[in-house]
């Protein structure tokens, strides 16, 4: 399903395939021999998504930007089933696994991989041809990629990188879920006038 979001449209390569029960929403564009398979969620909240030549995003993936971020994937790329990806940048000939996420900010390095379940946190750097391994968390620039059991450490790099800042625009101090909702529910709204082009 294509729509028009904020007076925006989907621009598809004619060489492309978007399966019939993915979503592309928005300022999106897709390069040739690129594949969107099933329900795939592409969707631009602002920020430009741009897909390179033969990526493949598989089933259930979800492609976000944001009005502040926006969304580069570059040439032959593979987004795996369940993969979150969000206002990041993704140079070429970057594998991410099943259950993968990617979060604002963060850079992909060309022929970087996140294996399953493994996390670039926001505004961290990964980079070219390093490996983030099954379930682990990379975080920070220069990153430190670290097992998920060790919370602390973690915590460490990401607290100061402020993530509630770079996300929703309000400092890590002044940040409350009421907040945040409300301007994500403000933010989401523009949704109401989108038009289904196909």
């Amino acid at each position: 399903m294509l729509i028009s979001h904020l007076g925006r449209s989907p621009l598809i390569d004619p060489r492309a395939y978007i399966a019939p029960t993915a979503t592309i929403c928005g300022d999106v564009v897709v390069g040739a021999g690129s594949r969107i398979m099933h329900g795939a969620s592409v969707v631009a909240e602002g920020g430009r998504i741009e897909i390179g030549a033969c990526c493949i995003i598989m089933e259930n993936a979800v492609v976000r930007s944001t009005g502040r971020h926006a969304t580069k994937i570059g040439s032959h790329c593979l987004v795996g089933p369940h993969a979150h990806l969000v206002g990041c940048a993704v140079e070429d000939e970057v594998f991410i696994a099943t259950g993968a996420a990617i979060f604002h900010g963060a850079h992909l390095g060309k022929g970087a991989e996140v294996r399953i379940n493994g996390v670039v946190h926001f505004r961290s750097r990964l980079p070219p041809g390093e490996t983030v391994p099954i379930g682990w968390v990379a975080v920070g620039d220069p990153i430190r990629i670290l097992p998920p059991d060790q919370h602390e450490e973690i915590w460490a790099v990401q607290k100061p990188l402020n993530f509630p800042l770079v996300a929703y625009g309000f400092d890590r101090e002044d940040a409350d879920m009421i907040k945040i909702t409300t301007r994500l529910s403000d933010v989401l709204a523009s949704h109401k006038d989108d038009d289904v082009l196909s």
